[in-house]
């Protein structure tokens, strides 16, 4: 087994395969060698995942892949003319949605700011790249609090009278950069590392440690992972979606994961990154816009939801960027999908040519298909409280639980919840994994969290406007509704709306799809 491996077109592949290299490290070697427009990128083995030598032996394997990735761009990690800047990710064998850790902006300081902003001739995407590292690494590398650091930037945000950090000019991010750096100080007893080789190590560490996190532990329960397997880590040359004009990041599934249909399911942030599309903080507006703006973008991204699928032979998730009305891949993994949107898509698979019956019967193979069923509301319906944007199908009526404490024990008394939240993160993955239905007040549909609850089977609603939560009291408000926590809260997951009260459901099976399959099986027999 190699100690790294490079994802750069025409690399050979791990021979050990998503096992050696993680499922994230696997799918990017393979889109390289498609020729897809993946970032060059190095990769350490799951193997690294609890290695009693890897305190003696990281630095070198680092400088090792940084070199190559070097050699790839022509750039220099922390040259002052034109740097080089990495993402540093996580990536088990079995995709694990947002239960590790990520950080990005690797190798900025002081000098290589500077650097960016004379190569680039963008201040702005300079100074947010660089506040964006100091949060990250004081969050992932040393383990700090988000909340003294989501203070400064409200309080950057305020000063400049923006509705948000994406108004900030670079003055402002410049100043609130150094706010953050002077934070950070205060926090750790010493300055943030300048050396990019030490934020580097530091970041691969983190990443390392956090296959040990409660809630990737969590999560692994839950899905009988192997505690064993480990994480890879991935060292990705930076693109960014936060440098303005034509720019932005996404996530996208090659088909809609809810109901199976064949259609381009995404959420896009312009001017943003990644962490912004996936972290389930903000609300997504951009769709319609990108398909305005970027016609040709959007086409592309339309003809890579076809190549990716056949491909990988099944629908896909993926994580894209467009820097400067360039598109580029860092990510795909097989998407998760309700069990109805399996039988939808496994379907329409073979129909297209992408499946055979024999390789669809294996892929729905774990799926109890006498359970699965489409619910929906028995009018009559009563008001609706608010209208939120639908991440995964149902329909699910529970007490009103404002933390994961809440779920937990509610559901010990035999009460089905709804887990109500600004905005769920995966650390809640407990408490989602115990209620009926989730809701937040802000988020999009293919945040770490919506992805976690279409596989759980529950029903989600992010993005609800007018949510206000007061954890002091115990109470939420929706709109001009008061209830208390406790009280009775209905999500309908085909329209969007939310009810108060407990409502009567009625069911819908899947009939086309459970012919088609029984066909299969049928010739198969």
């Amino acid at each position: 087994m190699a100690e790294l491996y490079p994802i750069l077109r025409g690399s050979a592949l791990a021979p050990g395969g998503a096992e050696e290299v993680g499922n994230k490290a696997w799918n990017l070697m393979r889109m390289a060698r498609a020729g897809l427009p993946v970032p060059p990128a190095f990769v350490l083995p799951t193997a690294w995942c609890g290695r009693a030598d890897a305190a003696a032996k990281l630095p070198p394997a680092l400088a090792q892949g940084v070199k190559l990735l070097e050699g790839a761009t022509g750039r220099t990690f922390g040259g002052s003319r034109r740097p080089l800047l990495v993402s540093v990710r996580s990536g088990a064998a079995v995709s694990m949605p947002g239960m590790m850790e990520t950080v990005l902006d690797v190798g900025l300081n002081a000098d290589t700011v500077e650097a960016l902003i004379r190569g680039t001739g963008n201040p702005r995407l300079a100074w947010d790249s660089y506040r964006r590292l100091v949060q990250g690494y004081a969050e992932v590398g040393a383990g700090f609090q988000t909340a003294p650091f989501d203070a400064l930037v409200a309080a950057a945000v305020a000063t400049a009278h923006a509705e948000s950090e994406r108004e900030l000019d670079h003055r402002d991010l410049r100043t609130l950069t150094h706010a953050m750096l002077a934070s950070y100080t205060d926090l750790a007893g010493e300055d943030f590392p300048a050396d990019p080789s030490v934020q580097l190590l530091a970041a691969t560490e983190a990443v390392l440690r956090s296959w040990n996190a409660e809630k990737a532990v969590d999560y692994r329960r839950l899905n009988r992972i192997d505690d064993a397997a480990g994480t890879a880590v991935t060292v990705q040359t930076m693109v960014f979606g936060n440098a303005g004009g034509a720019s932005g990041a996404g996530v996208g599934f090659t088909r809609n994961p809810a109901t199976g249909a064949r259609e381009f399911y995404f959420d896009f942030q312009f001017d943003g990154q990644g962490e912004d599309v996936v972290g389930g903080r903000r609300n997504l507006t951009d769709h319609d816009r990108l398909r305005r703006t970027l016609p040709a973008i959007w086409t592309r991204l339309n003809e890579t939801c076809r190549t990716l699928e056949t491909l990988f032979g099944d629908a896909q998730d993926f994580e894209f960027t467009v820097q400067s009305g360039e598109l580029f891949l860092l990510q795909t993994r097989r998407a998760k999908r309700t069990d109805w949107a399996a039988l939808a898509i496994a379907a329409d698979m073979v129909a297209e040519g992408v499946l055979t019956p024999k390789a669809a019967l294996t892929q729905i193979a774990g799926i109890d298909l006498g359970s699965v069923v489409r619910t929906s509301f028995a009018p009559p319906v009563p008001p609706t409280l608010a209208i939120a944007l639908v991440a995964s199908l149902g329909v699910a009526s529970g007490a009103i639980a404002l933390d994961t404490a809440a779920v937990v024990r509610l559901a010990a008394a035999g009460v089905p919840t709804i887990l109500v939240r600004r905005d769920t993160v995966t650390s809640d993955i407990v408490g989602m994994a115990q209620a009926v239905g989730i809701l937040t007040g802000s988020g999009g549909r293919t945040s770490h969290a919506a992805v976690v609850a279409r596989q759980l089977g529950k029903v989600c609603l992010v993005a609800c406007p007018r949510l206000e939560i007061d954890l002091e009291r115990r109470q939420c408000r929706i709109g001009d509704t008061l209830l208390d926590e406790g009280d009775m809260l209905a999500l309908d997951g085909n329209t969007g709306a939310v009810h108060a009260g407990k409502l009567a459901v009625v069911q819908e099976r899947p009939d086309a799809a459970l012919a088609i399959i029984a066909g299969w099986r049928s010739a198969d027999a």
